[in-house]
């Protein structure tokens, strides 16, 4: 998820003139309207340059849970199996809220939705170190965790389509490609900084942080506007057989497209594999490779890095190979980066391959995100990511909880090489599907990018 200013100058080739023509078109003719036009759209303006902040901000508060809950499981129980089965409770609920998601972000006003799931989130998380004090209670990291995670998918759907309501379509990619270069900043220092405070104030103290950062994304939520986001218009009140028909509608709308269909089946298969991962790479740093809590706040923290440069890159990369060039060849890198993970010996190399790894990932992300909001309608594009996400995450939970189940029994070696060649065959498979495509939005009977 940030090296803002790389992305600042990929932006600006040419706009300087650009800038300079049409203001000298103002001092000559005066157009003092036009002209102030002209300069803003060479920005993302100021509302997304505060949703911006506000993202990154809720980014390192779910850094710091992605390795402070892990570390307290396995400092309170020593068990891997524990950690997997925390992440499958806690994925099962994601997927679940997934299924009407969608639907309350296009019915109600994303804003106002935003802030309220990181106000449960601040509630929930400081709920942990207070209760500590009492002593170690682990059940109480599955409430929180089961609870979070539908404040979590939520958050993440409102929040993509909160983008097509801040940027003109045309900006979509740029926008994307700075939100995930800055949250990958946030996992980077959200990670290294996670483990430092755990190392030296104790675990708990890292979750308390995380929940003030929700606190500080939801006072910048409460001081931006959404333009023409669906949830503005009042609709009816929903029922059971309304409900149905309005997530059926984003399933069928990613039917119907052969690219979208393509992705959310590949996906699946990928997210089967690869939920489990990060539980596995802290496993190894831990008992693999006999670091602290420290050590896996920096490997984690390091392979941020990736996603910088993915994030950077995006829009470029993105031009240059094509949508199917770009989402497919991310996949072949990540599953190298996990074969050599597997065979890893020091923590130097493990660091290196999980960089790798996020690349791809990230890179993947942001083309398969930017390429669904510029061919959905506003009106569904809630309820399409929704059912997006729900489709291809249904397996995750057994996924994690299986791998992890198998590498305390196993070892790491095995089952990462054999998890990275299943990802290169899954990539092999893609190549015959539409998402080879290099262009989805110039095909004939797609629909145009929305304006």
């Amino acid at each position: 998820m940030a090296a803002t200013a790389v992305v600042q100058g990929a932006e600006t080739d040419g706009v300087g003139w650009v800038a300079a023509r049409h203001l000298l078109a103002l001092r000559w003719g005066n157009h003092r309207r036009e002209g102030a036009a002209i300069i803003r759209s060479l920005g993302l303006g100021r509302d997304f340059n505060i949703f911006w902040t506000v993202q990154t901000l809720s980014t390192l508060g779910n850094s710091f849970a992605l390795v402070a809950i892990p570390l307290l499981v396995l400092e309170t129980t020593g068990s891997p199996a524990q950690m997997g089965l925390l992440t499958g409770v806690a994925s099962v609920c994601y997927v679940v809220t997934g299924m009407f998601a969608g639907i309350v972000v296009d019915r109600l006003d994303r804003r106002r939705l935003m802030i309220w799931c990181d106000v449960c989130r601040v509630v929930l998380y400081a709920l942990i170190p207070l209760w500590w004090i009492q002593g170690p209670q682990v059940w109480l990291l599955y409430v929180v965790m089961a609870s979070a995670s539908v404040s979590d998918m939520v958050f993440e759907v409102a929040y993509v389509a909160a983008v097509v309501n801040l940027v003109m379509a045309e900006r979509l990619v740029h926008a994307n490609s700075r939100l995930q270069t800055t949250n990958a900043v946030a996992y980077i220092v959200g990670p290294a900084l996670a483990g430092v405070l755990a190392a030296a104030f104790g675990t708990t103290v890292a979750i308390g942080l995380d929940a003030a950062t929700f606190a500080g994304s939801a006072m910048g939520l409460s001081i931006i506007r959404f333009r023409g986001a669906a949830g503005d218009h009042p609709t009816s009140q929903p029922d059971l057989a309304s409900i149905k028909h309005e997530f059926l509608a984003g399933i069928s709308f990613i039917w119907q497209n052969g690219v979208l269909r393509s992705l959310t089946v590949l996906l699946t298969l990928i997210t089967f594999l690869s939920l489990g991962l990060t539980d596995v790479f802290i496993y190894q740093v831990r008992h693999g490779l006999h670091q602290g809590n420290q050590a896996v706040g920096v490997v984690l923290g390091l392979a941020g890095a990736g996603s910088i440069a993915a994030a950077g890159l995006a829009p470029t990369l993105r031009k240059l190979l094509g949508f199917g060039g770009c989402w497919l060849g991310s996949y072949v890198l990540c599953g190298a980066a996990v074969v050599f993970a597997g065979l890893s010996t020091d923590l130097l190399a493990l660091a290196t391959m999980a960089t790798l790894f996020t690349f791809g990932s990230t890179l993947a992300g942001v083309c398969s995100m930017t390429l669904r909001q510029q061919i959905t309608p506003d009106q569904l594009l809630g309820r399409v990511t929704s059912a997006f996400w729900t489709i291809h995450s249904a397996l995750g939970p057994l996924g994690a909880a299986l791998i992890t189940f198998v590498v305390a029994r196993a070892g790491v070696r095995l089952p990462m090489v054999s998890i990275g060649v299943a990802f290169l065959a899954i990539v092999a498979v893609g190549i015959l599907t539409p998402a080879r495509q290099r262009d989805p939005c110039s095909r004939p009977g797609m629909d145009p990018p929305r304006h």
